[in-house]
């Protein structure tokens, strides 16, 4: 049974066997000598609900001497003051995983309209960025956020990266940003949007212009072909898809199945 808690640690286990090193992103940004490793991945969660499991996962990945980085939203269902600081105290990385195009468009579509009736895009990107850096302090409370992560936010029009199409993160003390940050001719990169690993066609925008094109849709294809992967990868991992409690498996089981049919046949095609 994929997606269980026991298949995470097997999974990492698997991959540091073979001689793969794992690095937080902050910690790819800031030093140079991951350039010159042979092998090592780039360890990212993505925590966009339930963020207990995102504890365990911390802790799974604690024992087996993996540092990595946990990205955590700004709504209730993902921030919870106390499992960040637990898992900072694991010795993992904390950041801002930040949708707040998605925020502004939805709680003042309103005012954004112009007189065609259309949505006033750099007025869009104004008040995002307002409400980024406001974000971004409240984050910075609980801890010493220095690299973010775009959440897909597939149900809106805009993809929150546009801000950075008029603002630069790095003036506000970000040092990195992996769609920006990191060179996709040299990663490949895997993750688990629509509880699948070649989830692309039910992907919004959680997705790279890497040279390295796998076809994995199990965690069990990826340990039976570890022979075929590159030296340097990225791997996101959404800790609310893991789970060992049966209940809770078949939960997220049938609510990402349903949500991939209607990602694919409303939502793909018509991103921006």
């Amino acid at each position: 049974m994929d997606f269980t808690l026991l298949i995470y640690k097997s999974f990492l286990q698997s991959l540091i066997s073979i001689g793969y090193s794992f690095v937080s992103f902050k910690d790819f940004i800031n030093s140079k000598i991951y350039l010159n490793n042979s092998s090592f991945i780039i360890l990212r969660h993505d925590v966009d609900r339930l963020p207990h499991n995102s504890l365990r996962t911390a802790e799974i990945d604690y024992l087996l001497g993996i540092k990595s980085s946990y990205y955590f939203k700004i709504d209730q269902g993902s921030l919870n003051i106390d499992i960040i600081r637990k898992i900072a105290d694991l010795g993992h990385e904390i950041g801002y995983h930040y949708e707040d195009v998605n925020l502004v468009f939805r709680r003042q579509k309103s005012i954004l309209k112009g007189q065609n009736g259309k949505i006033d895009e750099e007025r869009l990107i104004d008040l995002a960025y307002e409400s980024f850096c406001k974000n971004l302090e409240r984050m910075r409370k609980i801890y010493p956020i220095k690299t973010i992560c775009a959440h897909g936010s597939p149900l809106s029009p805009y993809d929150n990266k546009i801000i950075w199409d008029k603002y630069d993160y790095k003036k506000l003390g970000i040092t990195g940003e992996p769609s920006f940050d990191i060179d996709w001719n040299k990663f490949a990169y895997f993750t688990d949007t629509g509880r699948r690993w070649n989830g692309y066609n039910v992907s919004v925008r959680d997705k790279v212009n890497s040279k390295y094109n796998f076809n994995f849709k199990s965690t069990f294809d990826i340990m039976n072909n570890l022979n075929r992967l590159p030296s340097q990868i990225m791997i996101t991992i959404h800790p609310q898809r893991w789970n060992d409690n049966i209940l809770m498996w078949a939960k997220e089981l049938m609510m990402q199945s349903g949500k991939n049919i209607i990602k694919k046949y409303f939502y793909v095609k018509n991103h921006r």
